[in-house]
């Protein structure tokens, strides 16, 4: 007998796998063609993704980096899934007056930005990139030292770790933390279970992690008095979005020995200028915003939309829609 070919096609332009992308094929033809996989990079907009729905005759976008908006509301989408846990490269507004419903992924990326604050934290605490200098260099005897002397560090376990939200990722790093023998206490105004102020957690905390959403209350939140709020010799993690803390501020308070290091994942237009003193200092670890960069994180968000998709289709609720007002 022959198959009935699938009622939907998906124009899938995210990095799709897993259990997800076998979900998703058994509930639409699917054209997959992720950014992710171009060099040069390539982003598409509203008129260039119009442009390959109508080639491909898809009635269903999945998108992770390109950015849906007009004329893509003027086709008939049965649904567009973003593979982010904040949709905010889809013009949601648009989608809604359009009656087209819009599917997240939160939490997508939880574990692995959680893994990379751990790195960070090692790696800025124990020293670990200038002591791999040292081996590369064959420096490691020098000034008269060993690297017993210059590396010498305090342990984390039994020191207190503070999180500045306590959101999908605050809550993966928080176990992490407590696996390592750390007490960790949290502020979150929107958590039921973060019981202390941002004024405590700043006093108490050995480790000062952010996670909290850019917001215009939370925007530059953890500046010159936040720092000077700090216990002595604190570390600074920030592997959410630099918007949350004041550069300048960070980089004095590194120079006076207040932070005594400092991981961080992201830095404004998603670059940091060579000269700047972050670049120069041993004590701080840069990473460029690597933070969610894991094939699980592919994987767990295509499961959260294939699953979502499957229960729209099925003429169910969605889980995780963003706009609930067009469901009928």
């Amino acid at each position: 007998m022959t198959a009935m070919p699938a009622a939907h096609r998906a124009l899938v332009t995210a990095p799709f796998r897993g259990e997800g992308l076998d979900t998703l094929k058994e509930l639409a033809d699917v054209v997959l063609d992720p950014w992710i996989d171009y060099r040069p990079l390539r982003i598409l907009d509203g008129p260039k993704l119009a442009d390959r729905i109508k080639e491909e005759g898809a009635d269903i976008l999945i998108v992770e980096s390109d950015f849906v908006n007009d004329p893509v509301f003027d086709l008939p989408l049965v649904a567009i899934g973003s593979c982010r846990g904040d949709p905010n490269n889809v013009d949601t507004a648009a989608a809604t007056k359009a009656g087209i419903p819009v599917l997240r992924a939160p939490g997508r990326n939880a574990d692995a930005v959680a893994e990379i604050a751990v790195t960070l934290l090692f790696a800025a605490s124990r020293h670990v990139i200038p002591a791999d200098q040292d081996v590369r260099s064959d420096t490691v005897f020098k000034d008269d030292t060993i690297p017993y002397q210059r590396y010498r560090a305090w342990q984390v376990a039994g020191q207190t770790a503070g999180l500045v939200g306590l959101g999908a990722v605050g809550r993966a790093l928080r176990w992490r933390l407590e696996g390592l023998g750390m007490k960790v206490v949290a502020y979150d105004p929107y958590a039921d279970d973060a019981k202390e102020s941002l004024e405590q957690v700043l006093e108490q905390a050995d480790v000062i992690s952010l996670h909290a959403a850019v917001t215009p209350e939370t925007t530059g939140m953890i500046s010159t008095d936040q720092f000077a709020a700090m216990k002595d010799g604190v570390v600074f993690l920030n592997t959410a979005r630099e918007a949350l803390h004041d550069r300048d501020a960070l980089v004095a308070a590194l120079q006076s020995g207040k932070v005594a290091a400092a991981g961080l994942d992201h830095f404004t237009g998603e670059r940091l200028d060579t000269d700047h003193p972050l670049t120069k200092m041993s004590n701080v670890v840069l990473t460029p915003h690597i933070g969610g960069a894991t094939y699980d994180t592919e994987a767990n968000h295509s499961r959260l939309i294939a699953d979502d998709l499957a229960r729209l289709l099925a003429g169910e609720r969605p889980l995780h829609i963003v706009n609930p007002e067009v469901l009928k």
